[in-house]
């Protein structure tokens, strides 16, 4: 597996739809440990962010021992 400063560490989950890139791009989620700083509500609130992107995001999180932020 080939690591460029950690890049496939960090990249959001492939099989996101471009729309769901974009707002996440736009709302300045770039790196999934970004993630576990906000809710999935947070998340769903993105205008082009769905429950298939969630649930995208949430298995790369899990994969790499990581959570979204739940605590109110």
């Amino acid at each position: 597996m080939n690591q460029k400063d950690g890049a496939l560490e960090t990249e959001l989950p492939k099989g996101i739809g471009k729309p769901a890139e974009r707002a996440l791009a736009a709302a300045g989620y770039k790196r999934l440990e970004q993630f576990t700083r906000v809710s999935e509500a947070d998340i769903l609130k993105l205008h082009g962010v769905g429950p298939k992107a969630l649930e995208l995001i949430r298995q790369a999180l899990v994969e790499k021992g990581l959570a979204f932020n739940e605590k109110q």
